[in-house]
């Protein structure tokens, strides 16, 4: 069984990006708890990221014919703009789990209403690093 995270726009800047919302994990490293924590439940694990809408979207068609069996999706800022990535996510019949380093209901109030939540399973948010694991966690309950 594959899961598919994927990282949205301005995610490779964890790390950089304000650590008193996001703390001071790399996606490298957010990537490598990821890959640990696969081989623990004894899963595969792909990871993507992009800044680039339209790749986003590309990559979600691809998991369509790629043996994905679940996705777990933190889009960032489209979470909230994206109805193109949330029409693609629509279209995949596997389990989507959509998750948040930081807790976006107690942000700015554009950040409390996610587009994406129509086609996602469910949503985590506001652990940092452990809102990936938790929902790594969740896509591979899911979709067994």
């Amino acid at each position: 069984m594959t899961v598919l995270v994927l990282h949205g726009v301005n995610l490779n800047m964890f790390g950089r990006r304000d650590p008193a919302q996001y703390g001071t994990a790399t996606l490298d490293g957010i990537n490598a708890a990821l890959a640990a924590l696969a081989g623990e439940l004894g899963v595969e694990l792909a990871t993507f990221q992009t800044n680039h809408e339209g790749a986003m979207v590309e990559r979600i068609h691809a998991a369509l014919d790629d043996g994905t069996a679940a996705v777990v999706i933190n889009a960032g800022a489209w979470t909230h703009t994206s109805h193109a990535i949330a029409d693609a996510l629509d279209i995949l019949p596997v389990p989507v789990v959509e998750v948040h380093m930081s807790n976006v209901h107690a942000r700015e109030p554009f950040r409390h209403e996610s587009v994406l939540a129509r086609v996602c399973a469910g949503s985590i948010a506001g652990f940092g690093v452990q809102s990936y694991l938790l929902g790594l966690r969740a896509a591979c309950a899911l979709a067994r």
